[in-house]
C-alpha cells in the first residue's frame, strides 16, 4: 500500500532545515504541494530548490512564525501558488534553555511566542481557509516528550509543548464538524536544534560524524535522524487518517508510540469535607505511595 498526497497543499513551518525539511521532503514526495517557511530566506530557498530538483512542488514563504500576520502570509502564500490548503505543521520552534531561576522574561516569551503562539495562530488562520473550502483538511502541531514528562532547563519548552498537546484536544471538538483533524506528534531527531538540551550535543556530533545510531537510542530512547520521524507527518495528511483526531502521537527512530491523555490515576472518597490531616493520612496510606514520575529518564538530573 503506497499513501499518496497528490492534489494536497500543505504548509510546513520552519521547514528550511532539520526535521522540518524532512516534513517537506518528504510531504513533497508523496506528491503534495509544500510552502517552505524559514526566517532565513537561503536556507528557504535552498529547501525550496532541492524539492524541485527531486521533481516536487514548493515554494517558499520567509517570515518570523507568531503573529496572525505571518500566519495569514502562509496561507495566503499556498492559496496564491497552488490554489488550496489541506495539510498545516506547525513545526516552527526556538530553544532557550536555562534553570527556571536564570530564565529571563525575554528567554521565556521568545519560545512561547514561536512554539505556542505560532501553533495557535498558523493553526487558526489554515482552519478559517479549510472550512471556506469546506472539504475538511489537517491540523499537524508538534509537541514534545518534554511537553509530556518536563524537562531540566526547559520551563518555557515543557509549558509550550504540553499547552500544544492540550491545544489538539480542544480543536478535535471543536473542528470535528467541519471534518478538520488535528493532532500533536511528538518526534525525537538528532538536529543542531536539539543539541542545546542538556546531554544530548555529543550524541548529535557523533550522528554527524557518520556513525550508526546503536539501538539503545533507535529503539530504548526513541531517537533517530530527522527522516525517521518525517513518516508520521505523511500518514496524518493522508485520507487513511481520516478518523484520527485528539491524538499525541510518537515517533523516532525505530519507536512508534500513542501517548496518554492526563487521567484521575488514584482517587479517595470521605462523607463530607477533608481535612488537611485526613489527606496526610490517604496520601501516606493509599494514594502517595505509586506518585506520578517526572522528568525525561534519558536526560535525569540528581
Amino acid at each position: 500500500m503506497t499513501i499518496s498526497l497528490d492534489g494536497k497543499v500543505a504548509v510546513v513551518t520552519g521547514s528550511g532545515r532539520g526535521i522540518g525539511r524532512a516534513y517537506a521532503a518528504a510531504l513533497a514526495e508523496a506528491g503534495a504541494a509544500v510552502v517552505v517557511n524559514d526566517v532565513d530566506a537561503n536556507v528557504a530557498e535552498e529547501a525550496v530548490g532541492q524539492i524541485i530538483a527531486a521533481g516536487g512542488r514548493a515554494v517558499a514563504e520567509v517570515v518570523a512564525v507568531g503573529s496572525a500576520e505571518a500566519a495569514e502570509r502562509l496561507v495566503g502564500r499556498a492559496v496564491e501558488a497552488f490554489g488550496r490548503l489541506d495539510v498545516m505543521v506547525t513545526n516552527a520552534g526556538v530553544l532557550r534553555n536555562r534553570v527556571m531561576w536564570r530564565m529571563t522574561d525575554d528567554d521565556f516569551d521568545a519560545v512561547i511566542e514561536t512554539h505556542l503562539r505560532g501553533t495557535f495562530t498558523c493553526a487558526r488562520a489554515a482552519v478559517n481557509r479549510m472550512r471556506e473550502q469546506g472539504e475538511g483538511g489537517r491540523i499537524i502541531t508538534v509537541s514534545s516528550d518534554a511537553g509530556q514528562r518536563g524537562n531540566f532547563e526547559q520551563t518555557n519548552y515543557s509549558a509550550a509543548k504540553a499547552g500544544i498537546a492540550a491545544f489538539v484536544r480542544t480543536w478535535a471538538m471543536e473542528l470535528a464538524k467541519s471534518n478538520i483533524t488535528a493532532n500533536a506528534i511528538l518526534p525525537k531527531a538528532l538536529t543542531r536544534l536539539a543539541a542545546s538540551i542538556p546531554g544530548m550535543d555529543s550524541i548529535i556530533e557523533a550522528a554527524e560524524r557518520g556513525e550508526p545510531i546503536p539501538d539503545t537510542l533507535r529503539k530504548g530512547w526513541g531517537i533517530g535522524l530527522p527522516e525517521d520521524a518525517a513518516p508520521l507527518v505523511i500518514f496524518l495528511a493522508s485520507d487513511m487518517a481520516a478518523g484520527i483526531t485528539g491524538q499525541c502521537i510518537g515517533l523516532g527512530g525505530d519507536k512508534l508510540a500513542l501517548w496518554s491523555h492526563p487521567r484521575e490515576v488514584s482517587i479517595a472518597y470521605k462523607d463530607g469535607r477533608w481535612s488537611a490531616e485526613e489527606i496526610a493520612t490517604a496520601w501516606q496510606t493509599a494514594m502517595g505511595l505509586t506518585p506520578e514520575t517526572y522528568g525525561l529518564d534519558f536526560l535525569q538530573r540528581q
